[in-house]
């Protein structure tokens, strides 16, 4: 960090520390560099999905659904965001809307079999809690 609490540095080796951080699993300190990167790039969607995925990783899953929910307001057919958003619902106890992107995530991307697992789950927690 230099004197004035900014990371050293330029946003992209901000961006690729996040994601060393990420990798090496210690998603709390790349939530806290990713979120000064987003602050300098806040058009950049590598660094918000970055962003997101260390909050979610962090456990920080509100967060995580706000940075998620950026990234689907500028491309509402990215799968992975809506699948990301319906994982951090999910974990937030949100289970209405975890299936909500869940099923988007599903029907944008049958191939992917995770997808159509996890909603399957958020289901059947919702249909459980409803007795």
């Amino acid at each position: 960090m230099t004197g004035s609490g900014a990371p050293e540095g330029d946003v992209y080796e901000w961006y690729q520390r996040g994601l060393q951080l990420l990798g090496s699993g210690d998603p709390a300190a790349a939530a806290t560099l990713l979120v000064r990167a987003v602050e300098a790039e806040p058009d950049s969607r590598s660094l918000l999905e970055a962003l997101a995925r260390a909050q979610y990783d962090a456990h920080r899953y509100r967060e995580a659904i706000d940075s998620f929910t950026r990234l689907i307001a500028v491309n509402p057919a990215d799968d992975y965001a809506h699948f990301g958003l319906g994982l951090s619902a999910s974990r937030a106890g949100e289970l209405e809307l975890a299936a909500e992107h869940l099923a988007l995530a599903a029907a944008l991307r049958p191939d992917l079999g995770h997808y159509a697992r996890e909603l399957r789950g958020v289901r059947a927690r919702r249909t459980r809690g409803a007795r």
